[in-house]
């Protein structure tokens, strides 16, 4: 089997279930090689199984995204391997419960730090110059919840990592690499069902095709 091209590598983190798992499959099934960087063992050989079965192919990264030396060995990897990084999807997220503000949980507010900013921090700087070198895109996917009433652990530190993103955006307009953030549709994730339950599921839009859509739109630029 040839080796794929950096140009054709994507490194999805957070790709064993929810946004990040739809968007590993249809780009294993577009003809990328994935690097599937995730805890979940078990959703990982699940995304593997679908990718091959989609004639797609796959490296699987059981990994903490907010395993610093972890991430730094991983670049390095890559820089090694493939010398460049064709598209960073960034899907990793830790949700903390719904609470008042009042009752805000230590545990959950550093869990949330560390996934949400500190490991989007350490990554930036990471993989710029891979993704740089090989004409690279880097997608963060935002959800504003921002002074929302009870998300005020999971909205203060999502707007912070998109905040961290939007930074980078605009550092990088002229000298790349390309950094896109979108906002997808409500979709029927596990992640939504905690934080709304009882919605009317039917009225949400399907992991896959939400994945399909951003991806179009997102490739169509690059």
């Amino acid at each position: 089997m040839t080796a794929p091209s950096a140009s054709r590598l994507a490194l999805v983190t957070g790709a064993s279930r929810g946004l990040g798992y739809a968007m590993a499959a249809a780009l294993g099934a577009r003809g990328w090689h994935v690097l599937a960087v995730a805890r979940t063992v078990g959703g990982l050989e699940e995304l593997d199984d679908r990718i091959k079965a989609a004639g797609g192919t796959a490296t699987l990264a059981p990994l903490n995204v907010t395993d610093a030396a972890a991430m730094e060995h991983l670049a390095g990897s890559i820089g090694a391997r493939w010398g460049g990084l064709g598209l960073w999807v960034h899907a990793a997220i830790q949700a903390a419960p719904l609470s008042p503000a009042s009752q805000t949980d230590a545990k959950e507010i550093e869990k949330s730090i560390a996934t949400n900013l500190r490991a989007t921090a350490t990554l930036i700087p990471l993989l710029d110059p891979l993704l740089r070198s090989a004409g690279g895109t880097a997608l963060f996917l935002d959800d504003p919840r921002a002074g929302a009433k009870f998300f005020g652990t999971y909205g203060a530190t999502k707007a912070a990592q998109i905040a961290l993103a939007r930074s980078w955006q605009a550092e990088t307009a002229k000298i790349g690499p390309r950094v896109v953030i979108e906002t997808p549709r409500p979709m029927a994730t596990a992640t939504r069902a905690r934080f709304f339950p009882g919605e009317d599921r039917a009225r949400l839009a399907d992991i896959h095709d939400e994945a399909a859509r951003l991806l179009d739109g997102v490739l169509a630029g690059a």
